[in-house]
């Protein structure tokens, strides 16, 4: 039983002020009210304690106790986590159900992993061993592709004692015991950690690999590094969240974190009934045998939003700890900035710009600081990589979330709504885009796939830009009065945006392209432009250009040639040549 540590005395909306300060600590985990609704504590003044509560507080009243728990907002970590959905602060999705049916009630409590389902546990280490922090003392199998190391808790090392033979055991019973000093500590494949402090790290690495995410205007124009961080802001209708989807089915990292942040019920009801039935084209089998999501939607108390972005995080730090590639995309930061102004408004502090509250920047650094390349205590490499959207107010990227953010994010990618309104998907904006892991990946780009490729992105990007500075003269004459040379510049360009740049998340081939696939497109476009700047300089003109047969092969392309037929790319460089050739002999 708790014990009461106060009560209350006013209720402004998720805002609880109680009595209570020489009981309760800052951050503290209590619970509120009859009902005990969970909540946290937030500012302590003089005999006050304020709580920001994480439930519904309709129907609490004044004088109804405060139960103090002694303990942090934490996370439970351990085996059992992938393929769950989880509430923002940890309550998996599928027990409420269960417990209350399709609306949830308030104050249901429920822990996060299943204290009865037995794993089956190998150990690699025995008794007399030396272990410390991070180490691990065996592991399980958590589902077919992942295997979960079972890891020495922070702050703890000593020798093992006790450590249980190979076999099936409860994430609750204990596998080994700790010798620290004159002390034990239990160890069982469960740990808590709270959530606003970040993991201990052993030792921090660069970015140097690109995370692959099988949209080219990403990975070859703006690429994010794994172990760095991404923005994706837009208005409405541009496709953040379908971008979003496409980046979480298709990414080369081991583990995926979706946080649904404040977004609209709807899309989070897509994620939860289109994941489980995507297949991972890693193993072939199910999506979720390697995602978390973390569902908090716009109708949910909105306190809850923060919470749910501390407590995915937390466990991504986790994965990394034991050597994988995590990808955390949070959908959006705009919903949990939104849930920092009202508080700060219920709490009467001071507004900064445009009502949010002045520590917005400081909040949005501890989130994106999280991410990072790590050596593990094994000597192995893992890496969260974040990637946050932004959902500012009709797409003004002026506004304090978006710029606060591109402060602490090396990659941006912004969404245009005139792209979005020709269909033009991914709707990035190469314009107002940028990366700053060029340099930090090139090397791997060269290695793996090409060592033309920096090259080749640089010639794209001068292409795109030269096209914007001509179009504002095409709008004045018209295109025809370029000159030749001109008029060939938006071709290519156009070529680039309609059979490169766009992409169908919904066509079978199309959907993904590998990089090879990308850097074989890219070299027939670039192919076909200097083989058409040739003929140009012999006077031929660009409408006989124009009219190649090969032309509509190249815009189809992205959808005509398979990731197992890339020879092809070779045959269509080759037709193009023959043509131009036919084309140059009818001029002799």
């Amino acid at each position: 039983m708790l014990k009461q540590v106060g009560k209350i005395i006013m209720i402004n909306g998720s805002i609880i002020h109680t009595t209570g300060a020489d009981t309760l600590s800052m951050m503290e985990i209590v619970e509120v009210g009859q009902s005990h609704l969970i909540g946290e504590v937030i500012k302590i003044i003089d005999e006050k304690v304020v709580i920001q509560v994480y439930e519904d507080t309709s129907g609490i009243k004044p004088e109804e106790p405060i139960y103090g728990t002694g303990m942090p907002l934490s996370v439970e970590l351990g085996p059992g986590l992938i393929g769950s959905i989880f509430d923002g602060i940890q309550r998996p999705l599928q027990k409420l159900w269960e417990k209350t049916g399709s609306f949830i009630q308030k104050g249901v409590q429920v822990n996060a992993l299943d204290q009865k389902r037995k794993w089956h546990f190998v150990p690699q280490k025995t008794d007399g061993d030396s272990i410390k922090s991070g180490e691990a003392i065996g592991w399980v199998w958590e589902t077919t592709s992942i295997k979960h190391f079972i890891l020495c808790p922070p702050s703890i090392e000593g020798k093992l004692e006790n450590v249980v033979a190979e076999g099936d055991y409860t994430i609750s019973q204990t596998i080994a015991k700790i010798r620290v000093g004159e002390r034990y500590h239990k160890l069982t494949m469960v740990q808590k950690w709270p959530v606003r402090i970040e993991r201990p790290i052993y030792k921090r690495q660069l970015p140097k690999s690109p995370l692959i995410t099988g949209q080219r205007v990403i990975d070859l124009l703006f690429p994010l590094a794994k172990g760095s961080t991404a923005a994706l802001p837009g208005g409405f209708g541009t496709g953040k969240t379908i971008l979003q989807h496409q980046i979480a089915k298709w990414c080369d990292a081991d583990i995926i974190i979706y946080i649904g942040c404040g977004e609209r019920g709807n899309e989070m009801t897509e994620v939860l009934v289109e994941f489980p039935e995507l297949q991972d084209p890693r193993s072939g089998r199910s999506l979720m045998e390697r995602t978390i999501l973390v569902a908090n939607t716009s109708n949910m108390p909105v306190t809850a939003r923060e919470a749910s972005i501390y407590t995915g995080i937390t466990m991504a730090e986790y994965y990394r700890d034991m050597g994988y590639d995590v990808a955390l995309l949070a959908d959006s930061t705009s919903r949990w900035a939104e849930a920092l102004r009202e508080l700060s408004g219920r709490m009467e502090e001071m507004p900064a710009e445009e009502g949010f509250p002045a520590y917005l920047a400081t909040r949005l650094a501890q989130f994106y600081e999280r991410a990072g390349v790590v050596e593990t205590v094994e000597g192995t490499k893992g890496s969260i990589s974040v990637i946050g959207a932004v959902s500012p107010p009709s797409g003004d990227f002026s506004e304090p979330v978006t710029m606060h953010t591109k402060r602490f994010i090396s990659t941006f990618w912004g969404l245009d709504k005139d792209l979005a309104n020709e269909r033009h998907y991914p709707s990035v904006n190469w314009l107002n885009s940028y990366s700053d892991n060029l340099d930090d990946i090139q090397e791997w780009w060269q290695e793996h796939v090409d060592h033309t490729w920096r090259s080749m992105r640089d010639r794209v990007v001068e292409i795109l830009s030269q096209e914007d500075e001509l179009q504002k003269i095409v709008k004045l004459v018209g295109s025809d009065a370029l000159p030749d040379n001109q008029r060939l510049v938006l071709l290519i360009a156009r070529i680039i945006r309609e059979s490169f740049l766009q992409q169908n998340a919904y066509h079978d081939i199309d959907k993904y392209a590998s990089p090879q696939k990308q850097i074989a497109m890219l070299r027939v476009i670039l192919f076909f432009y200097d083989e058409a700047k040739k003929i140009i300089k012999r006077s031929i003109p660009i409408s006989r250009i124009q009219g190649l047969a090969v032309l509509g092969d190249v815009f189809r392309m992205k959808e005509d040639i398979k990731e197992n037929q890339l020879d092809q790319f070779r045959g269509l460089e080759d037709k193009i040549y023959q043509e131009i050739t036919c084309l140059v002999e009818s001029y002799k």
